[in-house]
């Protein structure tokens, strides 16, 4: 039964690489499989790096080709469950969900705009619970909750005499249905999550001489997808471990992303994305009964219709998870990822093309529990 637990865990460690580099705006899932773990009061805690790097092939501004605009990030992790009664657990949970980050060495894009760096971060604040009925050889879980969306994004254009800080909130909930049998890893899991539409407010600061800035309300109006995932994972012989995903993502919802900043007009980031779907399968090895690994391999379907670079991505992942003598657990993990060339053929950012990129993925969190 230990190597059965250490070779399921190995599925949580493929699904926090995973999303990381996931279609659209994806950064991290929140950790509601701490849900099926065995234990009273069970806490995780970790990061996730990812270095990616895509040049300019061509640009409306000669300047940029050849440079790379895409920023390193972190996404947080964070997730505590309570075991409530023995069919019922609650857990809190911790992320960084959607993001962005760009900086660029020469002004991007047309005016009013002409960025020379836009980041945005979307924290979940999740509470998620699940109520386990016996069923047959293992047990159906019911799953719910609500979470709590801060989204903060800061912006720097107009050539540097433009900048731009807004902030808003939206709350939203998740649901699910899960069937394990704990014996032999199997378990199946659908899971929802609602979408979001934020309204942020703010401020800016004006360049109205050299060196001179004034203050200016701000706002941005955008919407943030639902999603639906469906994932599987069963023992497939002694000491291995099957285990796969597939998510619908509700992209076309992000049409525009409206930025109207007082005396300076309105800044309109134009995707009109179509739907993401996210394919994973991978295979998991319990080595020994403290010590287990995975690789992994994902397809991301580009959810860009022309407007901009979002196109397919290719994730090849592996990692392993050690527990050791004090009952807590470290995971660790490493990633390639291979962007496709895109090229903007409609909208703002026509003109505009990108050679293919890489990114790179570096995973580590650790568990213990009571």
């Amino acid at each position: 039964m230990r190597m059965v637990r250490i070779l399921s865990a190995t599925t949580v460690l493929a699904a926090a690489i995973g999303s990381a580099q996931a279609g659209g705006f994806s950064r991290g899932t929140a950790d509601t499989d701490i849900l099926y773990e065995d234990g009273n009061f069970n806490m995780r805690a970790g990061a996730i790096i990812v270095v990616p790097t895509q040049k300019f092939s061509k640009s409306t501004n000669p300047a940029l080709v050849g440079t790379d605009y895409l920023d390193t990030y972190v996404i947080p992790s964070g997730a505590v469950k309570f075991k409530v009664t023995e069919n019922l657990s609650c857990a809190g949970t911790y992320t960084d969900v959607y993001g962005a980050a760009s900086t660029y060495e020469s002004p991007f894009g047309p005016a009013p705009s002409l960025k020379l760096s836009e980041k945005f971060t979307v924290t979940e604040f999740g509470a998620t619970c699940a109520v386990f009925m016996n069923m047959g050889k293992g047990r159906l879980a019911v799953l719910g909750g609500a979470f709590l969306e801060k989204f903060n994004y800061d912006f720097v254009g107009g050539a540097g005499a433009l900048h731009v800080d807004l902030t808003s909130s939206a709350v939203g909930w998740r649901a699910g249905l899960a069937y394990e049998i704990p014996d032999i890893a199997f378990r199946t899991e659908l899971m929802y999550r609602s979408g979001t539409s934020h309204d942020a407010t703010g401020s800016g600061s004006l360049m109205v001489a050299p060196g001179v800035f004034v203050p200016v309300p701000a706002a941005g109006d955008g919407e943030l997808p639902q999603s639906v995932e469906l994932k599987v994972q069963s023992g497939i012989a002694p000491g291995w471990l099957a285990f796969g995903s597939v998510r619908w993502t509700d992209w076309s919802v992000n049409e525009t992303l409206n930025l109207n900043v007082t005396g300076v007009g309105t800044s309109q980031n134009q995707y009109y994305w179509r739907d993401g779907w996210t394919v994973t399968g991978g295979v998991g090895h319990a080595f020994t009964d403290n010590v287990s690994g995975l690789v992994s391999l994902q397809w991301d379907r580009g959810v860009s219709t022309g407007y901009d670079f979002r196109t397919d991505k290719w994730l090849l992942a592996a990692g392993v998870s050690v527990k050791d003598s004090l009952g807590g657990e470290l995971r660790l993990g490493g990633a390639l990822s291979y962007l496709a060339s895109a090229e903007a053929t409609k909208g703002n950012e026509i003109g505009n093309a990108v050679d293919s990129g890489w990114a790179g993925i570096l995973s580590a969190n650790y568990k213990v529990k009571w």
